[in-house]
């Protein structure tokens, strides 16, 4: 993908040419800026959990920690997944297949990306998609 430099305050807009450029570049940056902060975020938790003190002698107080420890893995291990999805929304944008719907083709929408830059579904898609995996529960 040829580099495209985005004017200062550039935010997409339903005028301009669906994923022209320009809107790739500015959801690249928008992941890539995502991606980091998430890193950074697991990063934070495993230097908290190597800095705890994991030898508690009062019961209660090693239960505390315990749980805390526990709620951060699993919010790390929720990240982790994320930043899969972000790669995957990057490799998109470098195939310029991002912002189309896997099921349809159709666009996705750039108010749905901005809300999340990792959707794969249109709106209406990921609602069926939903109802169907409702459905599938009920039916257990």
């Amino acid at each position: 993908m040829p580099e495209v430099e985005l004017p200062e305050g550039y935010k997409p807009s339903e005028d301009e040419e669906y994923m022209n450029p320009r809107q790739l570049e500015y959801f690249r940056q928008k992941l890539l800026a995502w991606k980091q902060e998430l890193m950074e975020e697991s990063d934070t938790t495993i230097s908290h959990l190597r800095e705890e003190n994991w030898h508690e002698p009062d019961i209660n107080d090693r239960a505390s920690l315990e749980e805390g420890a526990a709620l951060e893995l699993r919010t790390r291990d929720r990240y982790r997944k994320l930043i899969r999805k972000i790669d995957k929304a990057l490799e998109r944008i470098e195939d310029e297949s991002y912002g189309y719907c896997e099921e349809t083709g159709d666009e996705i929408g750039i108010k749905r990306l901005e809300a999340r830059p990792i959707a794969t579904l249109t709106l209406e898609a990921q609602e069926k998609h939903e109802r169907l995996e409702k459905q599938r529960r009920e039916d257990r």
